[in-house]
């Protein structure tokens, strides 16, 4: 599992600060921070920066490259930009993102070719997101991929990205982001790489509900076979969900139903009430968490204690 960190975002006003200001420390030390919480690569998210693209993100691509040598993940819509930071990557390095919409598809592949970049392709095009997996898988399979390979992108540089979604407002799309993983992961073969920004599965959901959400989604999203997530490395829950799924630790309750629900959807089963004791309260969260995320109970803030 490849955990692309997500906490250098312009969205987050501690780093739309540090941007601002050119804070070079404050940015190093969120990417030290990363990497020592367990990030593989890191994501740069600068925004559109349609006027300073470029300058900005050279800045904070040598600034973060003076202390980590992982990948790094270019994270704007300014080509432009994206290109500036290609040009002084030390590590091969990820582009974010393309989609099927025309102009983005036109323009984004050839550029991550030309600089042999990984490519984040998001299954979606001018209409929007699909609600269903097929739907997705179609925008994948008929656009994104004969687009990646028109361009000379190997199959192991496409990361196909089926667009997470939070569970409040969206939850209806839960259940087909994991299935859209599934059927590239089994469909293809060569199958391309899949990622996916985790966290927007919790989005706007109160802070103290978001790392389980976050976690229990990514248990489905491995069993179906995805490759990588953008996540917080700093979430230790999450790290630490993840060591107990590799290496099948079932030593506390948490784990042991967690470990089941990553063989019940890995054999495309659903996970049963009779799977969990309901004397576990660790157990019970998980229950209903995913519940909510199979889109069988709606979700509300309150939902734990329902």
């Amino acid at each position: 599992m490849i955990i692309i960190g997500e906490n250098i975002h312009i969205i987050a006003p501690k780093v739309k600060r540090m941007i601002a200001e050119r804070d070079t420390s404050g940015i190093q030390a969120l990417a030290l921070a990363q990497v020592d919480g367990g990030a593989d690569m890191l994501d740069l998210n600068i925004g559109p920066q349609k006027r300073s693209g470029p300058e900005v993100m050279e800045w904070i691509v040598n600034a973060v490259q003076e202390v980590v040598d992982v990948p790094l993940s270019l994270d704007t819509t300014n080509l432009a930009a994206i290109e500036a930071g290609l040009k002084l990557a030390k590590t091969k390095a990820m582009v974010n993102s393309a989609s099927a919409e025309p102009e983005r598809l036109e323009k984004v592949p050839p550029l991550a070719a030309k600089y042999n970049a990984r490519l984040i392709a998001l299954m979606m095009g001018k209409g929007g997101i699909p609600v269903t997996a097929e739907e997705r898988v179609a925008i994948a399979l008929e656009q994104l991929v004969p687009r990646a390979m028109e361009v000379g992108i190997p199959m192991e540089d496409l990361y196909l990205d089926p667009l997470i979604l939070t569970v409040a407002g969206c939850q209806e799309y839960a259940p087909h982001a994991v299935e859209a993983v599934r059927y590239i992961k089994q469909g293809m073969d060569p199958a391309p790489m899949t990622t996916g920004g985790l966290s927007n599965v919790s989005n706007h959901v109160p802070p103290e509900g978001r790392s389980l959400i976050n976690r229990v989604y990514l248990v489905m999203l491995m069993a179906a076979g995805i490759d990588s997530v953008i996540a917080d490395p700093l979430d230790w829950r999450l790290m630490e969900t993840i060591r107990i799924i590799e290496q099948r630790d079932e030593s506390t309750a948490a784990g042991a139903l967690l470990v089941k629900l990553y063989d019940r959807v890995a054999a495309m089963e659903e996970l049963e009430p009779s799977d969990v004791d309901m004397g576990e309260p660790d157990q019970v969260d998980i229950w209903k968490t995913y519940q909510v995320l199979m889109n069988k109970v709606i979700f509300t803030e309150s939902y734990l204690r329902t």
